[in-house]
């Protein structure tokens, strides 16, 4: 019991000088001072040389954000088209209060690019940078500069991998160049392993190629009908007779099919795109009717502006398609206007029996 007394009072002691360490301990305030200023750009004005991205186009410094005790301070550094910054990208951010920063040719011109700023044309880009403590804690802003930058064309983001139609039985014919224009491309689906492709055949061979040019992807016969091989030395697919067919292909399971399609007898002795993607809704830009199969048309290598567009026979609106989808998909009668995000080289393939279309970037 005796023991037992003297843990108590031992106990008791300890409560009573943690008490007054906790009464005498002082509590620290952070207070912010001044906010960082962005003190010097290296440049006035930015012409960006696509030639050369990774060359550095850009250094920021600024002055130090000050607190009323020593912290570690974080830095973003953020641009916009406009000097209230209601769209803005983030540039770059920075830690152990590091107040410089550099970005090269492929930053500035990406940024460029989510801001929405015309290629080719000089443009303001505005410039800040907002200091933080802890978890975007005590943030302050800098002041606003700019710069002038002159951004270039980008290729746009085309994650899709297309397929081609090769052989006696199609419009291209066996010839593997590159430069063949008559390689068709088949239809791409929402998902990336379908595709399709209704047309003209001949009653000959044919096979699909990923790349035109090359043999190194291909498809040919499998072990037996309506299945596909990716061996270079297998054989061919074949049509039965001339006539139009519809090819199904599941470049994943290796399976194809191939039927006899019915297509509308209507043909027309023009077509073409217009929007504001080559100037405005009064232009027409006039695609080429494939010789082998005439409700096939194309138009390769045009230079569009980013924006809208659709596909309409005899330069009327009396017969016309669209869609809302970018790079492919199946246009209606009357559909909705098809967007085009970029401005670049296109080639554009339009089949007017199916509405199907294939828009491609190209160098």
């Amino acid at each position: 019991m005796k023991n037992n007394h003297i843990f108590k009072a031992v106990f008791a002691v300890m409560i009573l000088v943690g008490l007054t360490s906790c009464d005498d301990r002082e509590i620290i305030k952070i207070e912010s001072g001044a906010a960082p200023i962005v003190m010097d750009l290296s440049a006035e004005k930015l012409f960006l040389d696509k030639n050369f991205p990774d060359t550095p186009a850009l250094n920021v410094n600024w002055s130090q954000a000050t607190f009323s005790v020593p912290v570690e301070v974080a830095y973003q550094i953020e641009a916009s088209a406009t000097t209230d910054f209601a769209n803005k990208v983030v540039l770059g951010t920075v830690e152990q209060s590091t107040r410089t920063a550099t970005f090269t040719v492929k930053q500035i011109n990406d940024a460029t690019k989510i801001l929405g700023l015309p290629k080719d044309v000089e443009n303001p880009m505005y410039l800040r940078v907002i200091s933080s403590i802890g978890v975007n804690q005590m943030a302050a802003t800098s002041n606003v500069t700019n710069v002038k930058v002159t951004p270039y064309a980008t290729s746009p983001t085309y994650a899709y991998q297309d397929l081609f139609l090769i052989g006696a039985a199609t419009a291209g014919g066996w010839d593997n160049l590159a430069t063949n224009s008559n390689l068709m491309p088949l239809l791409k689906t929402n998902d990336p392993t379908k595709y399709s492709f209704t047309g003209y055949f001949k009653a000959d061979g044919f096979k699909i190629i990923k790349v035109k040019g090359s043999w190194d992807e291909q498809f040919g016969l499998g072990a037996g009908p309506g299945t596909l091989s990716t061996d270079g030395g297998s054989g061919n697919l074949s049509a039965p007779a001339d006539g139009y067919y519809k090819l199904t292909v599941d470049i994943l399971a290796l399976t194809y099919t191939f039927e006899p399609a019915t297509v509308p007898a209507t043909t027309y002795s023009n077509l073409s795109i217009i929007g504001t993607v080559n100037g405005n809704f009064d232009n027409d830009t006039q695609m080429t009717k494939s010789t082998f199969d005439p409700h096939v048309w194309k138009i390769l290598g045009v230079s569009l502006s980013d924006g809208e567009f659709k596909f309409r026979a005899n330069n009327a609106w009396d017969t016309n398609w669209g869609s809302s989808t970018e790079y492919f998909g199946t246009a209606t009668q009357g559909g909705a206007n098809i967007p085009l995000a970029a401005a670049w080289t296109y080639d554009i393939y339009f089949n007017d029996a199916t509405g199907s279309y294939t828009i491609i970037p190209v160098q």
